[in-house]
């Protein structure tokens, strides 16, 4: 098979330490294959791409139980589809579990199974738990690091983010396959703990399946100096393209909160949301991650659908209220409803109603995941509520933010017009 780079062969991952159930050294080539552009974010079309890679290693070795945990894995990380509502997914994870009854499997490879399983069934604590297990005793393993280091993204546990990969950083010498990518990795979770000056040591390059994501990170910058034609031609030009190519829920939740960030703004977004809702809409269901949810339902206020805003709504609160060990569901009652509750107030033009949902949690929204940047937006939606609120005691909840938020961030245009807005209605003294 075509390659950039060498990939390793049975024995090359028994001389790693890290040996794996199968004959077939084309399965662990593929299986490098496939880790190799995971951790990368690319579709290296020289190595036939995620989804090809993984369709060639089924067929060099079906009962190969780690190649069906990283293609189960793969499909669970991404939060587009969950085992609840996609049976092909659920079969797959059931044969996985399957397999690995019928194989002489490694301790690590068998827990690796038990960790896919486990994050199928929405236990991301008690899976990370498991990935944590194999790196004490193989720091050196690659997919149990990325995997657990995405989840802790998605349980908003950023002090996790960032200690899993400090405690196995010094194993990753510079020979190892992927070791600059460790970097990248440990740079993210310093970043998001304010260990400014540590990530930048650490920083990667960015690569392609990521370019979507900094054109946000870009429009950002250009919504916070006040450049909104400039924002939404990006939005036009690159972000809307890719969501329509991918589907893939990092471009959902983007192209859903930078329009709605530009709305509270009070930029005029014409049709855009429709553009969105024929992506969005399907996944209504979901409740995957609460994050997503939230994102999912900025759309459907948006673009006017109350059916589908209703239909998330209560399937939701169904979710918040069925027994099992789903972390997200459980989180639902208490976060979830709540903040979506507040996207509904807000879209109703009940400011007052946004404050009295949003502050008594917002300290608690870090739990739905996502990044600081990310999660920004429902802190100026609590903002933007404070200021149009006709309650004196919410009005002085819109100066107590933004005090903060300008000792947090100081210099931010974003937060001056604020200031200056709250001024020029006699907010602030």
């Amino acid at each position: 098979m075509a390659a950039t780079a060498p990939l390793r062969d049975c024995q090359a991952w028994k001389d790693a330490g890290l040996p794996l159930s199968t004959p077939s050294n084309e399965a662990c080539r593929l299986f490098d294959a496939t880790l190799t552009q995971y951790v990368k974010w690319t579709n290296d079309q020289s190595l036939g791409g995620i989804e090809g890679c993984l369709s060639k290693l089924k067929a060099a070795d079906p009962t190969f139980a780690l190649g069906h945990a990283i293609a189960n894995g793969l499909i669970l990380i991404g939060t587009g589809s969950s085992v609840r509502l996609d049976k092909e997914l659920d079969l797959a994870v059931k044969t996985m579990v399957e397999i690995s009854k019928t194989q002489t499997l490694t301790r690590r490879e068998r827990l690796h199974v038990s960790a896919v399983e486990t994050f199928a069934k929405g236990n991301l604590p008690k899976a990370c738990e498991l990935w944590e297990q194999i790196l004490q005793d193989y720091p050196t393993d690659m997919l149990a690091l990325k995997f657990s280091h995405d989840t802790y993204f998605y349980l908003g546990y950023q002090e996790q983010m960032r200690d899993s990969v400090a405690r196995i950083y010094p194993f990753w010498t510079p020979d190892i396959p992927l070791s600059s990518y460790v970097k990248g990795i440990y740079s993210f979770g310093l970043m998001e703990t304010n260990f400014y000056d540590q990530a930048e040591k650490l920083a990667k390059e960015d690569s392609d399946m990521l370019a979507c994501h900094n054109y946000w990170h870009w429009a950002l910058y250009l919504i916070e100096k006040g450049e909104y034609e400039a924002a939404l031609t990006i939005y036009d030009d690159h972000i809307l393209p890719s969501l329509r190519g991918s589907g893939a829920m990092l471009d959902v939740v983007d192209s859903c909160s930078m329009l709605y960030r530009l709305q509270m703004e009070g930029v005029s977004v014409g049709e855009r949301w429709q553009d969105v809702l024929s992506v969005t809409q399907k996944h209504s269901r979901d409740h995957i991650l609460l994050f997503n949810d939230a994102h999912l339902l900025m759309a459907s206020l948006g673009a006017g659908d109350s059916r589908t805003t209703q239909e998330l709504l209560t399937t939701l609160r169904d979710a918040s209220e069925s027994p099992g060990e789903n972390h997200q569901h459980l989180l639902a009652r208490d976060v979830g409803l709540p903040l979506c509750q507040a996207l509904v107030e807000a879209q109703s033009g009940n400011p007052d109603g946004v404050v009295e949902l949003l502050l008594p949690i917002r300290h608690r929204i870090v739990q739905i995941g996502g990044s600081n940047a990310q999660r920004d937006v429902f802190n100026q939606l609590l903002i933007h509520a404070a200021l149009n609120c006709s309650s004196g005691i919410h009005k002085n909840v819109a100066q107590s933010l933004l005090m903060e938020r300008d000792a947090l961030k100081p210099n931010s245009p974003l937060t001056a017009r604020l200031i200056r807005r709250a001024a020029a209605v006699h907010l602030l003294q």
